[in-house]
């Protein structure tokens, strides 16, 4: 017969009883709850950091832009006596002593200033000038059943009323008086205000609507579709 020979195993390589097993896996429980109460409490005990505040976002100022009718003073530091003041005609440009006529519509103050400086750069040893807006005018444009439509060049806050009062008033044989429209251009995009300058004529409560550049204010005939 032949004999069938069985292999010893090393007592590391024999399978774990359940006992041991229950054993060795309470023992890795008990080390990372451990662990785990020991990180808790060391975070706990740590004091909350404080988030910085973030800083308050920065308004940008809208850019001036100069317009006809803007009164400007003009400061040379190093030869006070070129200062001037001057108002920015219809056709955009004011005078100046030595270089004449100069175009400031459409233009920054800080554009005019380098366009000045440039204007006098042979003139000047200290090369410095500054353009400073002392008043400002702005049109709107006033159309349909007015007496005189046009623009209207205003240097205070005018209301949608005191824009048809600068263009002669209403046409009253034509105009509806309640329905006046105000047109205006912001954000990419035209929008139209009704206005009823009808309330404040027969002096009832209304608000005043006040306009801002360039808006136009659009007076319709009775019995007008638009």
């Amino acid at each position: 017969m032949m004999k069938t020979s069985v292999a010893k195993r090393h007592p590391d390589t024999l399978p774990m009883n359940r006992s041991a097993v229950v054993s060795r896996f309470s023992t890795m429980l008990r080390a990372t709850f451990g662990a785990t109460l020991v990180l808790i409490t060391i975070t706990g005990c740590q004091t909350p950091q404080s988030k910085v505040p973030a800083e308050p976002a920065t308004e940008h100022s809208e850019v001036i832009i100069l317009r006809e009718g803007d009164v400007i003073k003009i400061n040379f530091p190093g030869a006070p006596n070129l200062d001037a003041t001057e108002q920015i005609r219809r056709d955009g440009k004011i005078n100046l002593a030595l270089v004449g006529d100069v175009t400031a519509a459409g233009l920054t103050p800080s554009d005019l200033e380098k366009e000045i400086l440039k204007l006098y750069s042979s003139q000047l040893v200290t090369k410095e000038v500054t353009v400073t807006v002392t008043s400002s005018t702005f049109p709107v444009f006033v159309t349909g059943a007015v007496i005189r439509p046009g623009k209207v060049l205003s240097d205070h806050p005018i209301t949608a009323l005191e824009a048809v009062m600068e263009a002669g008033g209403f046409d009253y044989t034509r105009a509806d008086l309640g329905h006046v429209k105000v047109i205006r251009t912001e954000k990419g995009g035209v929008k139209n205000y009704t206005v009823n300058l009808k309330l404040a004529l027969e002096a009832k409560k209304s608000t005043p609507f006040y306009l801002k550049p360039s808006d136009i204010v659009y007076v319709p005939e009775k019995f007008s579709w638009f």
